[in-house]
């Protein structure tokens, strides 16, 4: 099967990065180099792209995407979260632009054995790294019901969350819960008929919760948001995009933390602390998906785009 991903908000991220041809730029979640090959085009002989994803699919179709570009690519098998380490290994200190773009990829939801779906019956899997050992059957099947119940509750915020845990408890104990078939089915259960006529499918925030566990996506997100900031030259900027509301308030949090660090009492006439602004959120507001984009491309319609440029 094809790596197809239709990248979400593409001109937006490509406008807002404000390329200097001869500059370095870094894809942290590169997929299938949707951003990464508009990157490329606008840099010269002397220009550098580097992209970074953990997910053996990826790397394989935007290794092939992006052979025409030689010599400027460096493709790494990664967490965007070694993303300091990667560039020191390549002789790189300081970038001109980073992009994360933190959505799951449409080719890994399409795929029914990476285990992403409710909608496809498949072993329950949700790595974004098969190289990794916790996967979501071992969430389901082995987590207590009370971690069951603060996952679903903190990373689906769904207010069934109770009822969910407590009657994945219970039906595993009959046999495993090994398919996403059967967990789609006991999340189905689970939430009241007159519920589910809103917000879509009534597996989908539960799906979501345990993705995000699998992969410590929300712990990797705010740990290393800071570093990667401080890659940037003056004047670099930083794209992401998030697609739920966790994600987006963490970025958001750490954008202006860094545009505003001091930590002195308001009362004080100047400041003490010693902490110097990073730089600043570009715009103010995170930038939309147009109407054009999310009818064209429905898994656009949560997408948010922030941006931080260095000083």
């Amino acid at each position: 099967m094809e790596f197809v991903h239709k990248s979400v908000l593409l001109d937006e991220v490509i406008d807002n990065l404000n390329i200097k041809p001869d500059g370095i730029y870094v894809d942290g979640t590169l997929g299938g180099a949707g951003h990464g090959k508009e990157v490329c085009k606008r840099l010269s002989a002397n220009g550098r792209f580097i992209g970074i994803d953990q997910d053996e699919d990826a790397i394989r179709a935007s290794t092939e995407r992006l052979s025409e570009f030689g010599d400027i690519v460096t493709i790494v098998r990664s967490n965007y979260s070694d993303m300091v380490s990667v560039l020191h290994d390549l002789c790189i200190d300081k970038v001109d632009g980073i992009t994360l773009d933190l959505g799951v990829s449409s080719f890994q939801l399409d795929t029914a054995d990476r285990g992403f779906s409710y909608r496809m019956d498949a072993p329950l899997d949700m790595r974004m790294d098969n190289r990794q050992e916790l996967s979501a059957a071992t969430v389901v099947n082995e987590y207590t019901e009370s971690e069951l119940f603060h996952i679903i509750k903190n990373y689906g915020e769904d207010k069934f969350a109770k009822n969910i845990a407590k009657n994945i408890v219970i039906e595993r104990k009959k046999n495993p819960i090994l398919t996403t078939g059967r967990l789609a089915e006991i999340v189905d259960r689970s939430i009241p008929m007159k519920m589910k006529k809103q917000g879509g499918h009534p597996a989908k925030r539960t799906f979501q919760a345990i993705r995000i566990e699998v992969n410590h996506e929300l712990d990797v997100l705010q740990q290393n948001l800071s570093d990667m900031i401080d890659l940037l030259n003056p004047g670099g900027r930083f794209c992401i995009i998030t697609f739920h509301s966790l994600e987006d308030r963490i970025v958001k949090k750490a954008f202006r933390e860094a545009e505003n660090p001091c930590i002195c009492p308001p009362d004080f006439p100047v400041c003490v602390c010693g902490r110097v602004s990073k730089g600043r959120m570009f715009p103010r507001k995170p930038i939309l998906p147009s109407d054009c984009e999310m009818e064209a491309n429905p898994r656009s319609k949560s997408a948010k785009l922030r941006v931080f440029q260095r000083i």
